[in-house]
């Protein structure tokens, strides 16, 4: 199996909650692609789960909007996992390859706050809170469709949050956003099989409905994720990766009390490993960020544990 094949069962297609407006969060989970995010998969049926921790706060008597209230001096942990099926079938469409794929995220989070303010304009004030929850979030469907040309390797796609899962009324910590949402997303890949090099990079805009439980409309989401790596044949690769987000439009409704524009920064490091099991290819890998020039967003650091593979036996290719 060749370093570009086994870059493509790596990547499938991410895609979960994450950090962005309301809550400082939104559905695009930041630093899901990177390495082999322009690559689609030979057709089969894949897995992938993505376990994702974090620890972030929001300090310096800094608000932010959450449950339809006003959160000040907020600290947050959480350790989700986004179990995701891939399907991508023989047939071609537009000469490229089309993923279909679904995720259902779940998983537990902690918020702390040290002041909650009550009501859309600033009404009854209470003490230090602290929310934590264990369930399912909002599931995501996604398509996207990809082609190759030598080494270079693009996709397009789009996710879309369906809001069915278990949202809180007024709680402080939710993994369900209680709106609609899509992203729209193109990835580039350049990887040279021969040097083991390869540079690849995603840009996305996610765009959201209003939340009908607080009549709160996040504004429309940048983002841009990229990575930098060396492969070492066909096993192990290692490298650079970052993001950068950058809220476009403000915040509207209740409790919107200005643009509310979000930004952050991100740059960490990655190793991936890809193997065998009973002639089976798995591959895992593990990413770090640390964010930097943030912005109306809770800031902190983030690590990504990935495990993918193929449901149904791949078709053998040739090594390059």
């Amino acid at each position: 199996m060749t370093i570009r094949t086994l870059a493509a069962v790596a990547v499938l297609l991410s895609a979960t909650s994450g950090m962005a407006a309301e809550r400082g969060a939104g559905f695009y989970l930041l630093g899901s692609k990177g390495p082999a995010a322009g690559i689609a998969p030979p057709p089969g049926l894949y897995f992938q789960n993505d376990i994702w921790l974090y620890d972030g706060s929001l300090g310096g008597g800094k608000q932010l909007p959450t449950g339809g209230k006003l959160a000040v001096g907020v600290e947050g942990q959480a350790v989700l996992s986004a179990p995701t099926l891939l399907w991508v079938p023989e047939e071609e469409v537009l000469n490229g390859r089309l993923g279909l794929g679904v995720t259902v995220p779940y998983g537990w989070m902690k918020t702390n706050a040290d002041v909650t303010i009550a009501g859309p304009l600033g009404g009854t004030a209470s003490g230090e809170i602290t929310d934590t929850v264990f369930t399912v979030g909002d599931p995501l469907v996604s398509a996207s469709l990809g082609w190759d040309a030598g080494n270079l390797h693009w996709q397009v796609g789009t996710i879309v949050n369906v809001p069915i899962g278990d949202y809180q009324d007024g709680e402080i910590s939710n993994l369900a956003f209680h709106h609609w949402g899509a992203d729209v997303n193109a990835a580039l890949t350049w990887l040279d099989p021969a040097s083991g090099f390869e540079l690849s990079g995603a840009l996305g805009m996610t765009f959201n409905a209003e939340n009908p439980a607080t009549d709160y409309r996040s504004g429309n989401e940048l983002h841009f994720e990229w990575a930098a790596l060396k492969h070492f044949g066909q096993k192990w690769d290692m490298g650079l990766v970052g993001y950068a987000y950058h809220q476009t439009t403000g915040d509207s409704g209740d409790g919107a009390t200005g643009p509310f524009k979000g930004t952050a920064n991100a740059l960490g490091a990655t190793i991936g490993w890809n193997f065998d099991v009973a002639d089976h290819p798995i591959s895992a890998r593990i990413k770090y960020f640390h964010e930097f020039g943030v912005k109306n967003r809770a800031e902190g650091d983030s690590v990504f544990l990935t495990i993918a593979m193929p449901l149904n036996s791949p078709k053998k290719s040739t090594p390059e």
